[in-house]
């Protein structure tokens, strides 16, 4: 359901025009946008706004329609993504997505301003998390620089591929594989499993663990060791999700009160 924020009849309108100094960094150059959300007008409305600006957009009310564009072959550089339609989150699309094999950049759309839900949507795997408040010209500029981000020269095109027995990590896209089965990890669980298979074999500590997915230091649960709590919960959700693929599955070893290892031996490819 889309959400527009609106304080009073005075308060600019949520897409106004491209004043023209901000025009050159909003254009978008032929850049291919899906557009998924369930309010028409909001999408008649911002669709026109980055058309306007040079963006080809794609508007579709649900995630049916989205996985059936998809599912016929078409393409696109970004997808816009409601966070919240009848019936379903964009965060759940975004998952299904991602186990359909759609790997395209993915900012998600919202009215809602707590950051617990940025936080859910960037562990999710999404690239940005904007307010539709902002407006189509900070809107355009984030899609730009996601977009134009992910273009590099032919010679860097390869992508890093990590095999360690039965799991591919493709860091690229920050997805593992499991016997050819997405794990549908986190972004902050891959980036666990990366580091544990970046050192298969050796015991990485509890509080190494923690700091890759936050900062060196930070603190978190109760007491100075808290956040070996925080580390066990986390490990416990990715063997779980291993777990409902293969029920034998057996990789992440824990050494009491030190830390986990990924067991075997990783070997670094590319595509």
């Amino acid at each position: 359901m889309t959400v527009l924020n609106r304080e009073d009849a005075n308060a600019s309108p949520a897409y106004a025009p491209v004043p023209s100094s901000d025009e050159g960094t909003a254009r978008g150059d032929g850049i291919k946008v899906v557009l998924v959300d369930d309010d028409e007008d909001y999408r008649e409305a911002v669709g026109g706004e980055l058309s306007d600006l040079g963006f080809q957009v794609v508007s579709l009310p649900d995630g049916a329609a989205m996985f059936e564009y998809f599912g016929n072959g078409n393409s696109s550089d970004v997808i816009l993504l409601d966070w919240r339609m009848p019936g379903v989150s964009g965060l759940d699309l975004l998952g299904q997505a991602r186990r359909r094999g759609i790997n395209v950049p993915v900012v998600f759309l919202t009215g809602m301003l707590a950051a617990s839900y940025e936080n859910a949507a960037l562990d999710g795997g999404a690239l940005d998390f904007v307010n539709k408040s902002r407006g189509a010209t900070i809107l355009a500029k984030r899609l730009n620089l996601i977009v134009k981000a992910g273009k590099r020269p032919p010679e860097q095109q390869q992508e890093e591929v990590l095999d360690c027995g039965a799991l591919q990590l493709r860091p690229q896209i920050s997805r593992a594989f499991w016997h050819g089965t997405d794990v549908n990890l986190t972004v902050v669980e891959f980036n666990i499993v990366n580091l544990l298979v970046r050192t298969a074999g050796e015991y990485v500590t509890y509080r190494a663990i923690y700091d890759c997915v936050h900062h060196v230091g930070f603190i978190a649960g109760a007491g100075e060791d808290g956040y070996r709590t925080n580390v066990r919960s986390s490990i416990k959700r990715i063997r779980n999700k291993f777990r409902a693929i293969d029920g034998d599955f057996g990789e992440i070893e824990n050494f009491l009160a030190f830390g986990y290892r990924w067991r075997g031996a990783v070997r670094d490819t590319a595509d």
